[in-house]
């Protein structure tokens, strides 16, 4: 009984694992890829990923605290509008955390391939034509069994891995601004005429920079913390700290990154060939070593490998506590709901999703296609936040909420249309290749209904209706809008835009309205466990 405690998860421990979740292989090259897209304005594309993530996070944030459980997002959506609903968001959340972690070792994997050393000339095999190779995807296997077994005994040592390794991925990020702004910084390369000013691509290359760059995706881990908020010390507290600060941090050095890449490239070069023709393959490592700083170059070579493997790690431990939380609503085997009796973590789903992770990257073997997909099953996923959070206050409005903020009653609709508009801007036909990996889920929500629980259909079906229209609308917008998102331009930009933000509040407001006469028992079961 004495040892329970020292499983638990501290605030210090839970902002570095959040961080270290945030700050993956997103930071290496989302700059480089923004700045050729965007050009300046690229900073733009930064701050606008943040404020979307952030909105999203309030909404979640109140949530976690109020249902301080593991794996708590997999089931918001089921306490406010039933199983069926909670149980599309729950997968698509799922799937999104599940393919991060092949993500992360393919990463890795890809970065390790371009090493400069020649001691390491044999890793350049892992990769061919942007493709990891049979040999590259043994590798692959080997490190997501390592993050695995970081996982496999217990959260005090997984936490004591992802502190360290946080210490590294925060510090070097850092050292890189610090060094390219001091060393090779030319003010002008934000605003020179020869190059087309701050905006040479125009407005609508800060929207694309935001999805293509993996901008957002490198936001969207904020839900680490959430995630885990049953093994955190005092959760009602802690959760809503946790987040805010690992986000707040997180926003800082991306911008900042951003920031200092364009100082950083060399003006003769852009005068050449423009922002669309910088393409370095390793973007601050090559831009290290054209400034002649190559000891910044290996660290940074070597954090290529670093930074994708500890996100690889925490993504372990959020993915399996998801999965785990999903047997609670009985439409998954209950065994993979399982902790160890020792070190009370899901062994079993831990499993289940390490044999995933290797049928997906078996399957998609680049690192942009599952960035892809990531996107936009997380965006899905968040979308029913906002619509929980105000009909939970309308339905139970003397639930405990440790954080209550007057101001979602406008951030959760602002937050649903933002999170439409980012949806649209990963471009068709993204959107209908992650609904159909999302409908995958759902032939076994019906055998697990019509077999064992023989629920009436007509609460789940208007719990859930609203966001299946939603998906048919935004794939049709996808389809039908801006050339410029892959579409047929017959909506052009900006209407597309204003059409999908009007519509977007329609369905926020039908969502709301389709909320449960009550609240799942469950929800109130799980609130007691708040204390003020």
């Amino acid at each position: 009984m004495n040892k329970a405690p020292t499983q638990k998860i501290s605030l210090f421990s839970g902002i570095m694992l959040a961080l270290n979740s945030l700050i993956g292989s997103g930071w290496l090259f989302g700059a480089g890829t923004a700045a050729r897209v965007a050009g300046p304005a690229a900073i733009l594309s930064w701050i606008l990923g943040a404020v979307i993530i952030i909105c999203f996070a309030l909404n979640y944030v109140e949530l976690g605290a109020m249902f301080p459980e593991s794996g708590g997002m997999s089931h918001y959506a089921q306490y406010s509008h039933g199983e069926l609903l909670g149980f599309i968001a729950a997968w698509a959340n799922w799937i999104s955390l599940i393919t991060l972690v092949p993500m992360e070792a393919v990463a890795s994997v890809q970065y390790m391939s371009s090493w400069p050393w020649s001691w390491a000339n044999w890793t350049s095999q892992f990769l061919h034509h942007g493709q990891v190779t049979t040999s590259g995807i043994g590798v692959v296997i080997i490190f997501m069994i390592i993050f695995t077994l970081i996982n496999f005994w217990s959260v005090k040592l997984m936490t004591h891995f992802t502190n360290l390794i946080s210490f590294f991925k925060i510090g070097l990020p850092s050292l890189t601004i610090l060094m390219l702004i001091i060393s090779g910084f030319h003010a002008s390369n934000f605003h020179s005429v020869a190059t087309g000013g701050f905006m040479p691509y125009g407005s609508k290359s800060i929207f694309e920079a935001t999805a293509v760059a993996g901008i957002i995706m490198s936001y969207d881990a904020f839900q680490t913390i959430i995630n885990m908020g049953g093994e955190m010390k005092n959760p009602h507290k802690n959760i809503v700290r946790g987040v805010l600060i690992s986000m707040f941090i997180t926003a800082a050095i991306y911008i900042l990154l951003q920031v200092a890449f364009i100082g950083a490239v060399n003006p003769s070069t852009l005068q050449h060939v423009g922002w669309h023709g910088i393409n370095y393959t390793s973007p601050f490592a090559d831009i290290a070593i054209i400034l002649g700083m190559n000891w910044l170059a290996i660290l940074l070579y070597m954090d290529a490998f670093v930074s994708p493997f500890g996100t690889g790690v925490a993504f372990v431990a959020t993915a399996s506590r998801t999965l785990a939380a999903m047997t609670r609503t009985h439409h998954m085997p209950k065994w993979l709901g399982r902790l160890a009796r020792r070190y009370m973590v899901p062994r079993f789903a831990m499993v289940a999703d390490l044999i995933l992770a290797i049928i997906i990257v078996n399957v998609f073997r680049n690192w942009s296609l599952l960035a892809t997909v990531i996107t936009g099953a997380t965006l899905i996923a968040y979308l029913t936040g906002p619509v929980t959070v105000i009909s939970l206050r309308k339905m139970a409005p003397n639930l405990n909420r440790p954080f209550a903020p007057h101001y979602l009653s406008w951030m959760a609709p602002l937050s649903f249309i933002l999170g439409s508009l980012a949806i649209y801007w990963t471009m068709w036909p993204t959107t209908v290749q992650v609904i159909f990996v999302i409908a995958l889920g759902l032939p076994i929500y019906l055998y697990y209904e019509i077999r064992y629980q023989h629920r009436p259909w007509k609460p789940q079906v208007k719990g859930a209706a609203w966001l299946i229209v939603y998906l048919v609308f935004i794939s049709l917008m996808s389809f039908l809008g801006s050339k410029d998102f892959g579409g047929r331009g017959i909506i052009e930009y900006p209407w597309d835009m204003v059409i999908i933000a009007i519509i977007s509040y329609l369905f926020f407001r039908w969502g709301i309205a389709s909320h449960l006469s009550s609240i799942d028992p469950a929800a109130t079961k799980s609130n007691q466990r708040v204390h003020d």
